[in-house]
């Protein structure tokens, strides 16, 4: 069992950043891939970013590629999402999620946060 709590959002202004953080409970979260969603409301869950159990892979949705990056550190059981140059259309409840394979659907992820919010500004 895997639980996670994010943490990090807030109110931002177009062009600044955000660290997202998410904190695992559980001895396997080393062996999980790790990735950050987000939702707005009345679209679906969408990817952001994964990244691979031993940090030796990442993937990132187009839209944020350049801007987002993903980090995790297994000793702390935490995985990062470092967020730069902020879009208006990055407002979003934002998950992350741990998973065994590495995909972009959220449908393969077996345990999910609660969400945090993330609001940018114009």
């Amino acid at each position: 069992q895997v639980q996670l709590v994010e943490s990090g959002g807030g109110l931002v202004q177009a062009g600044g950043s955000l660290r997202l953080s998410c904190a695992a409970s559980g001895r396997i979260f080393s062996t999980y891939t790790m990735g950050w969603f987000r939702q707005t409301p009345g679209k679906e869950r969408e990817f952001v970013a994964w990244i691979a159990w031993n940090s030796g892979s990442a993937a990132y949705a187009d839209s944020v590629k350049g801007r987002f990056t993903i980090s995790r550190d297994n000793v702390k059981n935490t995985v990062y999402l470092h967020m730069n140059s902020l879009k208006t259309e990055d407002t979003a409840v934002y998950y992350c999620a741990a998973g065994l394979v590495r995909d972009q659907s959220p449908t393969p992820y077996h345990y999910w946060g609660q969400g945090t919010q993330v609001t940018v500004s114009s």
